[in-house]
């Protein structure tokens, strides 16, 4: 029982120190700025189009969804208030998140794993510098800062399929959807809880992405495994923690 606990043990420990040397070379020199603007431009730029498609069609998706369900009640016209929420608070950050995990993450962990088997890094730590600091941290504060900027995208692109789906489909006019979209929206719990949660999600995943690049051992499979693994448990931590962010704003707001 105890061998069987021993590896997650020593994997969590390694995890939790990764992410205190990345976090902590944060206010350390050098910065390595250059770093952060090209992951910035690979993660942020790179992955608008995917989360731009995405946000569109959950927009589409949610509006058809909710106006089915208020028709019964004769409350189409609460279609906006419903997507602006549902967006803003749940698809939006959760989408985008799994998408970037898809995208980045996956990047991270097969770039920095093909470092490790071909003995980069070992040759960068034989230079003297971090590669904690040149690697890992750039790319968690790059996809910090970029996550929260894609999930207001996806969510305002989500608002603008509803919208389209609220006028072609569901005899509602612009100002109908526009105003009720608006005044759902809170900017403690809505606005807040729907920025707090990317920049939580895209610092985990790009933890994630690094940590398993890191710890890549045998060769090409290795890599391919390193990729796999991260894809799945950035996925299983963005919606654990999801419930988690979530949980603390209902208790706060009950």
């Amino acid at each position: 029982m105890l061998d069987l606990l021993k590896g997650p043990a020593i994997a969590a420990q390694e995890f939790f120190t990764l992410t205190g040397r990345a976090l902590r070379n944060i206010f350390r020199s050098p910065h390595y700025t250059a770093d952060i603007i090209i992951q910035m431009d690979t993660i942020g730029v790179g992955s608008l189009l995917v989360i731009v498609l995405v946000g569109f069609f959950a927009g589409v998706v949610m509006a058809l969804q909710m106006a089915h369900a208020l028709r019964s009640y004769g409350q189409v016209s609460k279609t906006g208030t419903l997507v602006a929420i549902t967006l803003a608070r749940e698809l939006g950050p959760v989408l985008s998140a799994l998408m970037m995990a898809g995208r980045n993450a996956t990047g991270m962990a097969s770039e920095l794993g093909s470092m490790k088997v071909t003995e980069q890094i070992d040759a960068m730590r034989a230079l003297g510098t971090d590669p904690i600091q040149k690697l890992v941290t750039p790319r968690v504060v790059a996809t910090g800062t970029m996550l929260p900027v894609l999930t207001v995208i996806a969510d305002f692109v989500g608002l603008f399929g509803g919208w389209l789906v609220a006028i072609l489909f569901l005899g509602l006019t612009s100002l109908q959807y526009w105003d009720t979209a608006w005044r759902a929206l809170d900017w403690k719990d809505d606005v807040l809880q729907g920025l707090l949660k990317p920049l939580v999600f895209g610092v985990t995943l790009s933890l994630i992405g690094c940590f398993y690049g890191l710890r890549t051992t045998g060769g090409t499979q290795g890599v391919g495994r390193a990729t796999t693994l991260a894809m799945v448990a950035s996925a299983v931590f963005i919606l654990v923690l999801d419930v988690m962010i979530t949980k603390v704003f209902v208790g706060q707001g009950g």
